[in-house]
């Protein structure tokens, strides 16, 4: 039996709140560890109400709980008045402070996973597998997509892909690692995946308090190395050691509108990887393909990928070359062709770099525009978010343009397939453009 004095708390406690207390409010109080609230600063709130889920420590005011929350600890977000607008993770480490989950308003329309990590996770990720379902991912022609999609699927800091029945989890936050096996229990629910593979990243991961070593302990796979998949009807061979988590599922639909557009043309794939692009050239009717990348080993998987798709290899040819150096040796040569594709790594990993990575754009792009007969198209894409979010890609092209002495047209401009939602509150999860060229 409880002390009185305790019951007595209690009940002072429940007694004390007011009738227009909130739904956080009232389920908070019945926890049994209790629940820390972080308050805002006065004029701090809107761009959290509004959706944003990146609580930054500069937007803090104080923190209101003993003893104080740890990382991973579930907490309530407060305004100026200590009115919760909802709750979210913590990290007492990170820049962000706390990683929002859930608003008042959706807690109060709908409390079943307020508060709640196991259920909330569960709830979002059901959610996601509906509305790929929704899109036709999966299908007998397209076996690998983005199922989490990060703050675009309400899950901050977790991106999964599938890829026929393997799921590659990307952790990019602490709580992502806490959760590990709630994650993998609602994965394991989905009839068609039979493996996990875990990417943490490692380097965002130790700037959210988590330790390299144990990191390493926590993720040791049992998965294959490699696996198949179909992409718009188009095999591939893809590593999942390789690259980001094994394959570019934001570029499909780019990947598609290629197969459209080649036919009877000549086709230079530049930073091909394991040939995605230079493969719909083909499939889509073009006379000859060369696919140029620095890795070997995304050069043997497009190599493997010709002959998995039983295509003439007099059509198609990949050298290992830096992609400068290639087009500096192609101009001295002479050559040219009628549709040219740049699809180079993130330049621009921060905001910090950006400058220079501009100036590392425009050179490419020159040299791509001077390869691209006059007349013909250029397909240019940047994965780096500070770039797609300050809006200066065109601005960089057209500068590019004057160096190469070219005029060029802007005919089509797209971003990531649609399985990789962005949230409009939160437009850092923008990252991907893709702009079609004519040049002249």
């Amino acid at each position: 039996m409880k002390p009185l004095q305790t019951l007595l708390m209690k009940s002072l406690s429940v007694c004390s709140l007011p009738a227009s207390a909130s739904t956080l409010q009232q389920i908070a109080l019945h926890q049994p560890k209790g629940v820390a609230k972080v308050v805002l600063k006065k004029g701090k709130t809107q761009i959290f109400k509004d959706g944003n889920p990146m609580v930054y420590s500069g937007a803090v005011d104080r923190i209101i709980g003993r003893p104080p929350p740890k990382t991973g600890d579930v907490v309530l977000v407060a305004d100026g008045t200590e009115k919760p607008i909802g709750w979210g993770l913590y990290n007492s480490v990170s820049m962000f402070c706390v990683r929002l989950m859930q608003l008042e308003d959706e807690a109060t329309s709908d409390s079943y996973c307020a508060l709640n990590m196991e259920k909330l996770i569960e709830t979002r990720i059901d959610a996601a597998v509906e509305v790929r379902r929704r899109l036709g991912l999966p299908s007998v022609h397209t076996n690998a997509y983005r199922l989490i999609n990060s703050e675009g699927d309400r899950l901050s800091g977790l991106i999964i892909d599938v890829f026929g029945d393997v799921a590659v989890v990307a952790s990019s936050a602490a709580w992502v690692e806490k959760y590990k096996s709630e994650i993998e229990a609602c994965l394991g629910k989905i009839n068609y995946i039979h493996h996990i593979n875990w990417r943490p990243s490692v380097d965002i991961l130790k700037e959210d308090g988590m330790n390299e070593s144990d990191l390493k302990e926590m993720h040791s796979s049992t998965c294959p190395e490699r696996t198949k998949i179909v992409e718009n009807g188009i095999g591939y061979t893809i590593s999942l050691k390789g690259q980001k988590t094994g394959f570019y599922a934001d570029q499909r639909e780019n990947r598609q509108f290629i197969s459209t557009i080649s036919d009877g043309l000549k086709v230079l794939d530049l930073c091909c990887y394991s040939g995605g692009f230079a493969l719909n050239a083909v499939r889509g009717g073009a006379l000859n393909v060369t696919g140029i990348d620095t890795s070997l080993l995304a050069l043997e998987l497009a190599k493997e990928n010709v002959l998995l798709n039983s295509i003439d290899p007099g059509r198609i040819s990949f050298l290992k070359e830096d992609a400068t150096e290639f087009m500096k040796g192609a101009l001295l040569r002479n050559e040219s062709w009628d549709i040219v594709i740049i699809d180079p790594p993130k330049l621009a990993p921060t905001k910090k770099v950006l400058h220079s990575a501009s100036g590392m754009y425009r050179n490419l792009n020159s040299l791509a525009m001077q390869l691209t007969k006059r007349g013909g198209l250029l397909m240019t894409c940047s994965c780096s978010g500070a770039v797609t979010q300050s809006g200066i890609f065109l601005r960089i092209l057209q500068g590019a343009a004057s160096m190469a002495g070219r005029k060029i047209t802007v005919l089509r401009q797209s971003g990531a397939a649609c399985d990789h939602p962005i949230d409009p509150s939160y437009p850092e999860g923008a990252y991907l453009t893709n702009i079609l060229l004519r040049v002249s």
